[in-house]
């Protein structure tokens, strides 16, 4: 049997997680004096309600190699082969803690992937190791085809505030208070080098649409996988931009939330898209 690994940072529902088979490696998250665990005991409006009230910003803990080595003894024990694909290396040491955990394991058919990516990208990786390997590819195929199709894999997504940005250190809080009373609407991406990245910013509502638009006609979207809409926290401003995205014959196949790992950075009422650009 294939076992296809995440760590919660993909933020599948748990009933996805079940219902197709995957192996979860969780990330713990400290808000204040309390801890939770990403996805488990953590509700992702819940989340997002606590770092309004609180205005702490939330500390993540990388999965320990224990927690990969865990999941790659029992499919040692079971004779089973492992595809481990994991958050960005450029964003947390996750990737190491799995290399760490192969390297403890002995076993020869555990492939760790960096992603390269964050959220729900990782999502679509995942999707599609599991359809390989229910095609009946190898481990060693699997982790070959993502890491080829990883990069083709993008993101644009538009912030409602900086307010976020300034909390987690990437922008100054001067600089996020004058940009919000301006009503600055930052476009974010990640880029191939795995990095949160901003696109540039626009003035509004509208204009952060009319923007994220204007950067898909640039690129070309690969049919053959699904477009997802993505939201954080608060859907008016997500319902807004489908209705704008099907007016240009773009049809996300479901809206997906964005959980506490990029969550924290972006803040409440963000909206954008997932999808596969075409190969050369």
């Amino acid at each position: 049997m294939i076992r296809i690994v995440v760590d919660s940072s993909s933020d599948y529902q748990l009933e996805e997680i079940r219902e197709k088979k995957l192996d979860l490696v969780t990330i713990a998250i400290t808000i204040g004096e309390k801890q939770y665990v990403d996805g488990v005991d953590l509700d992702r409006n819940q989340f997002y309600e606590i770092l309004e009230e609180t205005g702490e910003f939330p500390k993540t803990a990388q999965p320990s190699p224990q927690q990969f080595l865990d999941v790659f003894l029992d499919a040692k024990e079971k004779g089973d082969e492992v595809v481990c694909i994991t958050l960005s290396s450029a964003l947390s040491g996750t990737y190491q803690s799995a290399l760490l955990a192969k390297d403890m394991a002995e076993y020869g058919p555990i492939y760790v992937v960096d992603s390269r990516t964050a959220t729900c990208n990782i999502k679509v990786l995942a999707d599609y190791a599991r359809k390989l390997a229910d095609d009946g590819h190898s481990a060693g195929e699997i982790a070959e085809q993502v890491e080829g199709l990883k990069s083709r894999v993008k993101v644009v997504a538009a912030l409602d505030t900086l307010e976020y940005l300034s909390r987690g250190g990437r922008l100054s809080r001067t600089a996020a208070a004058l940009g919000d009373m301006a009503g600055l609407k930052p476009l974010i991406t990640i880029t191939e080098a795995g990095e949160v990245s901003v696109l540039g910013k626009a003035l509004g509502k509208n204009k952060a649409i009319s923007n994220s638009l204007r950067h898909l006609e640039k690129l070309k979207i690969d049919e053959a996988f699904p477009i997802y809409s993505i939201y954080s926290y608060g859907t008016e401003n997500c319902e807004r931009f489908e209705e704008n995205l099907e007016s240009k014959g773009i049809h996300p196949a479901k809206r997906l939330q964005i959980g506490a790992t990029i969550g924290a950075h972006i803040g409440p009422e963000a909206f954008g898209i997932i999808f596969v650009e075409q190969g050369i």
